[in-house]
């Protein structure tokens, strides 16, 4: 059999038969193949780039010393450290009556710190990336330290007992972060240096970090491993940090970048299968008579599918392989492609992507090539005499069912995120059946369009819908699925990216000004207007005390971070009015003027940390004062805005008599740095955080999302193509005995052609209607259960929906069936 199936596989290739499912299967595995090795690199290189913000890929944030025994395993398991010690201390400098002194955030770093990013240091207008940190008996500081205590380079500065060099001036630090704790201006040096300072006593507030990077792997192993010790042991003060729990609206946006990515691959696994089934189903059509001479010839059902299955399935493994090398090249393509955009050299792309394809590849053809193949088993032996009997159906339900559920698992795979995976699998399956009705509904009723227009071509059109229903339902059925999946990514890619945009936008403040006392708030206020239209807002400090009628105590919570969370002071608020970038997702917004009671809105992601419901009572400590306050709203923030946010918000008339401070964000040219240093001259109390570091980062990291996605966008119109194409050349055989016919009947070779015309017309608009409907309905699914941003309907997609379907089906049918008309009659009589 192997022997008659490798004859049958060569004969078939010779006389072109496999050739449009080879190219099909190609271009298909090619296209998720090349997704995937990107979106692989681009993954692995967005997190790297994401890390950066840590420093590292894992920390262990502790109150001691970090145990010796964990740097050892760590060590063993092959992954990097480094060290920081971090805690807030005096900086003096001068002499006598001109000596100045500054509370600093001191930071003593090892070698190798820091692990993933850059150290950026300011030399005149520029800067420049450094591998180095402070000499001995050397620091680094910040630019607004520097300015405050009027220093310059290669003056003294004293910390504890130690004097030192004033060497460089800090311009970036990828750690830093923007939490209040570090507001506070650095100074940087050598954590050999620290001993001599003294400055470490018992009872000083110090924080040990331990870096860690490696291999993704290795880190998450060490990480469950530590966690476990810290849960056996029951300690306490160490936190464990990644990308996950230290960085919101880092993690948020690359979560929106990953579904988005994985939204790419199901639309090109989707229009893959569409091909793959569409150039089977012809390789069927092709091979019925071929089939019934075998069986005149002595050969079993069985023997006929086990013939074909091994040719599939040679073809499967030449298609899949020959895919995977063209994906391989297409992604290097992409990556030149986008030139400065990717910017940092990628990490190298693994094996999976390959595997993938491959695998894909076979479950394409196995899931949409064997139903046709089960047919082919059934072909009667009077077939060849019988050549008007109609193709034979399905053996069982079973081959469709093994195909759909194929498809299925092949979404989820290519999704890596089961909710987006079944929404839209479910959507496609929808769509494959409510377009199957509505395109049996309008072939039906074609009957009473025939007399429309006193037109032979447009009567030959619609007797040819008639008179093929199945084939014009599939061909109907084929063009909607592509162009649908060609429309939602457009639509959906156009509404993600205004949506990231809104999120973290050009403009999002980059300058945060912290403790600005209640005499100073009017003049500041009018100082920012020179940018913006500032908005100050309260800030209160609070301890939360109690829930309800729960005192809150050390062992009240067991999740580490609710433990961090009740054993600090809250940044509370107050305000009338709902924050722009937050929104209610249950219970109401306060209203100051008829409350009757302290009422507060509580950020849902706290709430779901502290277990807290609407209705509770949170009592806080502000100043030696309590306040008790019923829940009455959660919120929910961007964090990715990078604007002024509180956990919780207290309505005004709760907090008139408490003592507050006041903070404001707003954005700065990068021009204009003398407006803070003239700020903090005039207002010493003030602390000024530039975030603006940050905000680039966020930025880029969109940057290359978005770039990723206008050129995978191209890959899936390919996909899409190709999946025209195979519809409209799958009826290419039919076509050319009924034109042949029709000639031989005293038609006319023109009044064809306007028929063929007027009939991709027609099957092209009603798939584009429905393909625009489709993606509308999926899109706001997608929208509202998996992205989580607005959605709204437009009528330029149903316009663009009929325009696009019909305009690709009047191309499409031009080039797979533009030699229908230029075969001779005759010809194509004898070989019908």
């Amino acid at each position: 059999m192997l022997r008659l199936s490798l004859t049958m596989t060569l004969r078939d290739w010779r006389a072109g038969e496999l050739r449009f499912l080879l190219v099909a299967l190609m271009i298909a595995v090619a296209s998720l193949s090349s997704v995937g090795f990107f979106v692989d690199r681009m993954r692995n290189g967005l997190n790297r780039d994401a890390h950066q913000l840590l420093g590292a890929d894992l920390l262990v944030s502790a109150d001691q010393p970090i145990a010796a025994a964990w740097r050892l395993e760590a060590q063993k398991r092959g992954l990097q450290l480094a060290e920081t010690v971090v805690f807030p201390s005096m900086a003096l400098a001068g002499e006598g009556d001109a000596a100045q002194s500054r509370l600093v955030s001191l930071k003593a770093v090892s070698q190798a710190y820091p692990l993933r990013g850059n150290l950026k240091l300011q030399q005149g207008e520029s800067e420049i990336i450094t591998q180095a940190i402070p000499q001995h008996a050397t620091a680094w500081l910040d630019p607004a330290l520097m300015l405050s205590l009027n220093l310059k380079i290669g003056e003294n500065i004293k910390l504890g007992d130690q004097q030192f060099k004033v060497a460089q001036v800090i311009a970036a630090e990828p750690d830093r972060g923007a939490a209040f704790m570090n507001f506070a201006p650095r100074v940087m040096l050598a954590l050999d240096d620290l001993p001599a300072t003294n400055l470490i006593q018992n009872g000083s507030r110090v924080t040990y970090r331990l870096l860690l990077a490696g291999q993704p792997a290795s880190v998450a192993s060490f990480q469950t491993y530590l966690q476990t010790a810290i849960d056996t042991e029951k300690l306490k003060g160490i936190r464990l940090e990644s990308l996950e729990s230290g960085r919101p609206e880092m993690r948020a946006t690359l979560d929106r970048a990953e579904q988005f990515l994985s939204l790419v691959g199901l639309l090109s696994a989707l229009l893959a299968a569409v091909a793959v089934a569409m150039a089977a189903r012809r390789f069927m059509l092709r091979h019925v008579d071929a089939c019934a001479m075998l069986r005149c010839l002595g050969l079993t059902q069985n023997q006929v599918t086990s013939m074909y299955l091994i040719e599939f399935f040679m073809l499967g493994v030449i298609g899949s392989a020959a895919g995977v090398v063209l994906g391989f090249a297409g992604h290097y393509a992409l990556l030149e492609w986008l030139g400065k955009l990717v910017g940092n050299q990628l990490p190298p792309a693994s094996w999976l992507p390959a595997l993938q394809g491959v695998l894909t590849g076979l479950l394409l053809l196995i899931g949409f090539a064997l139903p046709p193949i089960l047919q082919l088993r059934n072909v009667p032996h009077n077939q060849v005499i019988r050549r008007a009997q109609d193709a034979p159906q399905a053996m069982t339900l079973l081959s469709y069912l093994l195909g759909l559920g194929m498809f299925i698992g092949l979404l989820l795979w290519q999704a890596g995120d089961i909710k987006l995976g079944l929404l839209t699998a479910a959507g496609f399956l929808l769509g494959l059946l409510a377009f199957a009705l509505v395109a049996w509904l309008g072939v039906a009723s074609l009957r009473r369009l025939r007399g429309l227009f006193d037109n032979s071509a447009w009567r030959f059109a619609i007797t040819a819908l008639q008179r093929r229903p199945g084939a014009t339902v599939i061909q109907v059925v084929s063009l909607a699925l592509g162009l649908m999946a060609l429309l939602l990514l457009t639509v959906i890619r156009g509404d993600l990216i205004s949506a990231w945009k809104k999120s973290t936008p050009a403009d999002a403040p980059n300058q945060f000004v912290i403790n600005i006392q209640p005499d100073q708030k009017d003049e500041i206020a009018a100082r920012l207007k020179l940018f913006t239209q500032p908005a100050l807002y309260p800030m209160i400090r609070g301890r939360l005390v109690q829930v309800n009628n729960t005192v809150l105590a050390a062992d009240s919570y067991q999740e580490d971070r609710a433990k961090r969370l009740v054993d600090r002071e809250f940044n509370l608020s107050t305000m009338n009015d709902l924050p722009a970038m937050n929104k209610i997702t249950a219970g109401h917004w306060f209203s100051d003027a008829s409350a009757s009671q302290p009422e507060a809105s509580v950020e849902e992601g706290i709430a779901k940390t502290l277990n807290l419901k609407l209705g509770d009572k949170l009592t806080f400590a502000v100043a030696g004062q309590q306040v008790t306050a019923a829940i009455t709203s959660l919120r929910k923030l961007d964090w990715g805005s990078m604007r002024v946010n509180f956990f919780v918000v207290i309505n005004p008339k709760a907090m008139a008599e408490m003592p507050q401070t006041w903070i404001t964000a707003f954005r700065m040219p990068p021009k204009e740095k003398k407006f803070v240093n003239q700020l903090m001259l005039d207002f010493p109390n003030l602390t000024v955080v530039d975030v603006g570091a940050m905000i680039k980062q966020l930025q880029d990291v969109l940057d290359q999302v978005i770039s990723a996605v206008e050129f995978l966008f191209l890959f899936t119109l390919a996909s899409g193509v190709l999946v025209l194409y195979a519809a409209l050349a799958g009826s290419q055989d039919l076509r050319m005995r009924e034109a042949a016919l029709l000639r031989a009947l005293g038609a006319t070779r023109k009044q064809l052609s306007q028929a063929q015309w007027i009939e991709f017309f027609l099957i092209g608009g009603l798939a584009g209607l429905l393909a625009a409907s489709g993606a509308s309905a999926i899109g706001w699914a997608l929208a509202r259960f998996s992205f989580e941003f607005e959605w709204s309907f437009s009528p330029v997609v149903w316009v663009a929906g009929l325009a696009v379907g019909a305009t690709c089906a009047l191309i499409g049918g031009w080039v797979g069936l533009r030699n229908v008309l230029n075969q001779p009659p005759l010809q194509s009589l004898r070989e019908g």
